[in-house]
């Protein structure tokens, strides 16, 4: 695990990242990631939705690449008064939600991040 901040004060970027292996498991382990985090910053109240996002954000990977490890990691800009929950892959291709039928059992997830965050998205890097 990893931690950084740099910055004043009152602007310092906070970080804690974690590479962890592409299985399910793994999703505990980026839920305790992320809780622990937002209770170091005093945002116990964001523990819940953060931890169900980061589960969506890891079962995805997990479920539409093919990447044996991911980077699960979790930010506070406290000037912007913004916590960033994002997990990277090597995968190509961007998430997309889907709007399944009432008789589907998956398909839900991002349109469950969608519900929890104030804005989501993702970052292309090479």
């Amino acid at each position: 695990m990893t931690a950084t901040a740099a910055g004043t004060a009152e602007t310092r970027v906070q970080r804690y990242s974690e590479s962890l292996p592409c299985e399910p498991e793994s999703a505990a382990r980026a839920r305790l990631l992320v809780s622990a985090a937002l209770n170091t910053w005093s945002v116990e109240e964001l523990t819940e939705a953060g931890a169900l996002i980061v589960s969506e954000f890891v079962n995805n990977t997990i479920v539409h690449t093919r990447c044996r490890r991911m980077r699960v990691g979790v930010e506070r800009r406290p000037r912007a008064q913004v916590i960033r929950i994002g997990v990277a892959d090597r995968g190509g291709r961007l998430p997309e939600p889907r709007h399944p039928g009432s008789d589907e059992s998956s398909g839900r997830g991002l349109l469950l991040v969608d519900a929890l965050s104030r804005r989501w998205g993702c970052d292309r890097h090479t």
